[in-house]
């Protein structure tokens, strides 16, 4: 069974930087894509930047230079850094995994940072960032 459980959100300061968790599941040698999404209440979900298992990543354009995605396969962890924090970046963030698909393109990549695709997510962690 799939589970994603996400951790390392809180209340910071405009400016600060923060690195949120997730851990995954894997299958011995499945092909899958991890992403991280983030949501307003009342906003669609907005895909951040997501990770395959041959970790090829792509960020959001809205996100470039200030988002890092990465994976530690030795304890299964997805990570998110996010630096320079803006009150915007106030959401909700999830992690979410696709089982059997990878990146086949920079277009691809970036394509699959649509919420539609995951079929497995985690409850998700809050982000709050004050001025």
């Amino acid at each position: 069974q799939v589970q994603l459980v996400e951790s390392g959100g809180g209340s910071v300061q405009e400016g600060d930087s923060l690195t949120l968790s997730c851990t995954f599941s894997t299958y011995s040698n499945m092909r899958y894509i991890l992403c991280w999404f983030r949501q307003v209440p009342g906003q669609e979900r907005e895909g951040v930047a997501a990770i395959d298992r041959a970790e090829r990543t792509v960020v959001a354009d809205s996100l470039q230079g200030r988002v890092t995605i990465s994976k530690n396969n030795a304890n299964n962890t997805l990570r998110l850094q996010i630096n320079s924090l803006k009150p915007e970046d106030t959401a909700m963030y999830y992690c979410a995994q696709e089982m059997g698909s990878e990146f086949y393109s920079d277009d691809d990549a970036r394509r699959k940072l649509a919420a539609g695709m995951y079929a497995y997510w985690g409850r998700g962690t809050q982000v709050t960032v004050s001025s």
